[in-house]
């Protein structure tokens, strides 16, 4: 159950702490910086938009929410690209501080929920669900999918996106608090263990994967930052927004993989998008409108 609170963000009964060591609350305000300009959300923006217009195409108005979504620059693209698209829109995450932030890009109608993914405590309340660059912070990722699954309606859609491929892991993944990337194959394997059926999986940033790949190899020669002051200036270094005309090339490259990745498989990629799918059954609950209190 959850109760919306004085600040107008839903809070579970039971209070929610935010895992610190999954994800540092000082890279949010890089975060935040990124999400509109930075090429390489505009790429997988880009990326999985158009997986979703292929996949929710037709008349019906979902109810979806983004599971840590922190600083909201996902619905906010989905409310520039996308905005008729849902019946209801949300954003979830376990920093209030994230939620807070959030705010200030998101329209009025759009719910903010404080969540732990490890206990979502809902029953069929979704029936889309956006779980993108998150589940490799989470030691228990199979928990997750678990929880998400009892969150989905049936017939309902979970689009997760991940760091792929171990070939790829550097200093960076360790440093962002990465547990480990993932292949199709393991994408494959959880979805069979959790009880959704795989109805997509593609890498992506396929085209600037050899960039990446030295970009990694030049900063894994650099001593790792020890204290929370070290790893806010190496988020800072590392992943601010690139000079603009190199950013633009940049994003009209990935850009481009939208267009032909989903119908001609890239054979690898630093990342990968999964569409997991709970099966239909033959009935299907209907569920309230919004009210003061969620379950």
């Amino acid at each position: 159950m959850y109760r919306r609170d004085e600040d107008e963000i839903y809070k579970p009964l039971k209070g929610v702490l935010h895992r610190e060591e999954e994800y540092h609350e000082v890279a949010f305000e890089v975060l935040a910086r990124m999400q509109k300009e930075h090429f390489w959300y505009q790429g997988r923006h880009a990326f999985l938009l158009a997986a979703l217009r292929r996949l929710l195409a037709g008349p019906s108005r979902p109810r979806a929410i983004d599971l840590g979504g922190g600083c909201g620059g996902w619905l906010a693209y989905l409310n520039e690209h996308e905005p008729a698209r849902f019946a209801e829109l949300a954003l979830g995450d376990s920093s209030l501080e994230a939620l807070q932030r959030a705010r200030s890009l998101l329209l009025p109608h759009h719910e903010l929920y404080q969540i732990d993914l490890l206990h979502l405590n809902w029953s069929e309340r979704w029936d889309c669900i956006f779980l993108l660059d998150v589940l490799e912070h989470i030691p228990q990722d199979q928990q997750v999918l678990q929880q998400i699954w009892q969150a989905l309606r049936p017939g309902g859609l979970l689009f997760v996106t991940t760091p792929a491929l171990k070939f790829f892991w550097s200093q960076n993944d360790s440093i962002v608090g990465h547990q480990t990337r993932y292949s199709r194959t393991d994408f494959k394997r959880m979805a069979r263990a959790c009880g959704f059926q795989a109805v997509l999986l593609r890498y992506f940033m396929f085209f600037l994967s050899p960039l990446y790949l030295v970009s990694r190899l030049l900063e894994n020669r650099r001593a790792r930052p020890q204290t929370s002051a070290e790893v806010a200036a190496y988020l800072d270094r590392t992943h601010r927004v690139p000079a603009r005309p190199l950013n633009q090339i940049l994003a009209a490259i990935f850009g481009a993989e939208a267009r032909v990745g989903l119908d001609w498989p890239f054979p690898w990629g630093t990342s990968l998008l999964g569409v997991l799918q709970k099966p239909d059954q033959s009935s299907r609950p209907s569920g309230s409108g919004p009210n003061r209190t969620r379950s």
